[in-house]
């Protein structure tokens, strides 16, 4: 099975740790963000994986080259320094990522998430991984019932930014800039989405402080 990792964001709200290095790059434990869904990954027999970049993107196929070190055939989808959006960024991979399922994940979280439990042929066109709702996202994503995903409810959950996905899911794409949310929503209304609700370690990284919350985890 094919993953792809999404590390094209630009980093603004963690400024000015992202100044001169592009956010996977940030380190947990002296090691970095982008390296712990790496080794995870391949820990879950994925071979092959696709990393898409923007802005100082070259400073990550630098870093990473091709994996040999981690046992795993890395690409690179380079998106230029203004990124595609979720959507267009993994439409843009496509060709590398092949006709079957692949994992997604977001390069800027940090889970101790077991790969090797995700479906490696989803029912319909997503299998997507929730979280329980943090301090900044207190509204929630989606309903999880009976294995389903919905865009309503008064119980929602987050959406941990893993997931598995059909290329089919983005075959109505027009636009080369586009977010995910909204072709996962029209799936939904088809009943082509389901999900899982991971219970532990989550954290998105998505400002200093977060990053330094997840090293004080690091360390205990």
């Amino acid at each position: 099975m094919k993953a792809m990792i999404l590390a094209a964001g630009l980093g603004e709200r963690m400024r000015p740790l992202t100044e001169h290095r592009p956010k996977p790059l940030l380190e947990i434990a002296g090691k970095p963000l982008l390296q712990y869904h790496i080794e995870a990954l391949a820990r879950a027999s994925v071979t092959e994986l696709v990393i898409n970049h923007a802005l100082m993107g070259a400073m990550i196929e630098e870093y990473f080259g091709k994996g040999e070190r981690f046992n795993i055939n890395i690409r690179y989808s380079a998106e230029g320094d203004e990124p595609l959006e979720t959507a267009g960024g993994i439409k843009r991979a496509l060709p590398l990522l092949g006709e079957a399922p692949f994992i997604v994940v977001n390069g800027d979280i940090w889970t101790d998430f077991d790969f090797s439990r995700l479906p490696a042929s989803p029912t319909g066109l997503a299998h997507l991984v929730l979280v329980d709702n943090p301090p900044h996202h207190p509204q929630g994503d989606f309903q999880l019932k009976d294995g389903d995903l919905k865009d309503r409810g008064s119980k929602r959950y987050t959406f941990s930014g893993i997931g598995v996905y059909h290329p089919a899911l983005f075959k109505t794409m027009t636009e080369e800039v586009f977010p995910l949310a909204p072709l996962l929503k029209e799936a939904m209304k088809n009943n082509q989405v389901t999900g899982e609700l991971h219970p532990h370690l989550w954290l998105d990284i998505g400002t200093p402080e977060r990053l330094n919350e997840a090293n004080l985890i690091a360390k205990n």
